[in-house]
């Protein structure tokens, strides 16, 4: 059977109000929507105390689940600001440590820049951390990378570059499906393209209306073997939302 789950970020309007955590997360996720695995925003995450994340971990096995991935902010490699990448660094380490003690599959980490692409130096920056990052994951059983979401990894020639300056085996790839630049046809070649390497998978309103079935295919073709994981984004009516896109994305899958 397919591992399913739903980014805790897809509740980001039931965390902001008080009216959810990670362990009201959990709980949901088990016995409402009757998962078995956890795709974890590090917002939910109020520390990555040992102590504090043992008691996430027991919460995960005490409902039979793993943790298919955690989704890391605020640890972007490159950014202006020296002083924001020494802190982002810090975070990354932490996270990736978090990640390791509760059994994450997969971390992923941005690399970071508002520009379109990276200047040579960003670029060499970014590389030599993530195979830093890269080694500490497969060291410890899981993989980490990058996501097509925001600055120059939503353009694919990009992020090819990337992974394959990288080269690591520790190294992947979270799709967020359909969130590259370009003309739909580019992006739907974008998402095909990068199939064999993903680790991770993010299903959005548009993508689980749209063209749903032909997207499973695909990665099925390509050899997917990861989580299969939906994310909401409209902040409102959170439960009813993600249980229609979490009902589109079961449908494919059978």
């Amino acid at each position: 059977m397919p591992t399913v789950s739903i980014m805790s970020y897809s509740f980001r309007g039931l965390l902001n109000s008080g009216q959810m955590d990670v362990f009201g997360y959990l709980e949901t996720c088990r016995y409402r929507y009757g998962l078995e695995a956890a795709d974890i925003w590090n917002r939910f995450l109020v520390s990555t105390d040992p102590a504090y994340l043992a008691t996430v971990r027991n919460a995960l096995e005490h409902r039979g689940m793993s943790l298919a991935d955690l989704c890391v902010d605020q640890a972007h490699v490159w950014d202006d600001d020296p002083e924001v990448r020494a802190r982002n660094e810090a975070n990354a380490w932490a996270h990736l440590r978090a990640g390791s003690q509760l059994g994450a599959r997969f971390v992923r980490i941005d690399a970071g820049s508002r520009r379109e692409t990276w200047s040579d130096a960003e670029f060499d920056h970014i590389v030599t951390r993530f195979r830093h990052y890269a080694q500490y994951a497969y060291d410890h059983g899981f993989r980490m990378g990058a996501e097509n979401h925001w600055g120059p990894e939503k353009s694919w020639a990009n992020l090819k570059r990337l992974y394959e300056a990288i080269d690591h085996p520790g190294f992947g790839i979270s799709l967020h499906l359909g969130s590259w630049s370009g003309t739909d046809d580019e992006r739907h070649a974008a998402d095909a393209a990068v199939a064999p390497w993903v680790c991770h998978t993010h299903f959005d309103q548009k993508t689980c209306e749209g063209p749903l079935a032909s997207k499973v295919g695909m990665l099925r073709g390509s050899g997917y073997d990861g989580a299969w994981s939906v994310e909401h984004h409209s902040g409102e009516d959170e439960y009813v939302r993600v249980a229609d896109q979490l009902d589109r994305l079961r449908a494919a899958l059978a």
